[in-house]
């Protein structure tokens, strides 16, 4: 497999120091025999070359400030999140990396459509709103898509990708014995007990009730829209001045022509 030539010395630094971070980690795992733990090893050595292997088979130069922020997400979603216990210590550790996640997806969906806008192939040309608009519609897909991912982890397999959440009240029609599809509300929930088929009951003590992931995936998508509005007004500018906006540059891979090399 061939690697990228970093040209940029951050860029290296952060890939070498990252990835000798993870194999102490791996290291670690195996002493402790959390086989699981080695498996999120493994996967994320392959997701941090996964960048370089994108802009050999795509033919795009990644900007340095994006591909550094990229891998520091990688390590931060699943090392330091998943084995460390992040999203679970760090308050809103969750939050900030959806947020992150939004914006660059917006910025790889404006990159996308700003390739088809500038081929000579085609013979329209796409408005700056336009191309804000589809790098916001692009990055709210890949949200939601991975909403479904989460989802489909917790319920196929015995997992918590969408965090509970403790509410002390909520609304529900079921409740409503007439059927007439009237909400009808608990309020004022200290506390839940669990009844098991054998008849046997637990309290929990969690102070609320316990809700199942809804409340989870609903700040996520909000903070990947918040994301991705920063990005797609960012984008618009950068377009309606020509591509004059160095911040947003940071974070737009660039095509490569045919005779181009890949950096």
């Amino acid at each position: 497999m061939a690697r990228k030539r970093y040209t940029n010395k951050t860029a290296l630094t952060v890939y070498l120091v990252l990835r000798a971070l993870v194999i102490l980690t791996a290291v670690r795992s195996i002493f402790r025999r959390d086989f699981e733990s080695l498996m999120l090893c493994v996967l994320t050595l392959v997701l941090l070359i996964l960048p370089s292997i994108l802009e050999k088979r795509l033919r795009i130069e990644l900007p340095n400030t994006l591909e550094v922020v990229i891998l520091f997400f990688i390590y931060a979603a699943e090392i330091l999140g998943e084995i460390n216990n992040f999203y679970v210590i760090v308050p809103h550790w969750d939050t900030m990396l959806h947020t992150f996640n939004g914006f660059a997806c917006a910025a790889i969906g404006f990159a996308l459509v700003d390739m088809l806008n500038r081929t000579e192939r085609f013979t329209f040309k796409l408005t700056p709103l336009f191309l804000a608009i589809v790098a916001f519609c692009f990055s709210m897909t890949i949200g939601v898509l991975w909403e479904f991912f989460e989802y489909g982890a917790d319920h196929f397999f015995p997992m918590d990708m969408q965090k509970d959440a403790i509410v002390t009240s909520f609304s529900s029609v079921t409740l409503d014995e007439t059927n007439s599809n009237k909400a009808i509300t608990v309020s004022d929930i200290s506390d839940v007990i669990i009844v098991h088929s054998d008849g046997s009951s637990e309290a929990l003590g969690l102070g609320g009730y316990l809700d199942i992931g809804i409340n989870d995936t609903m700040k996520d998508l909000l903070v990947n829209l918040l994301g991705a509005v920063i990005f797609s007004i960012i984008g618009y500018f950068y377009v309606k001045q020509r591509g004059q906006g160095r911040f947003a540059a940071r974070f737009i891979p660039k095509v490569l022509m045919r005779d181009e090399p890949i950096k």
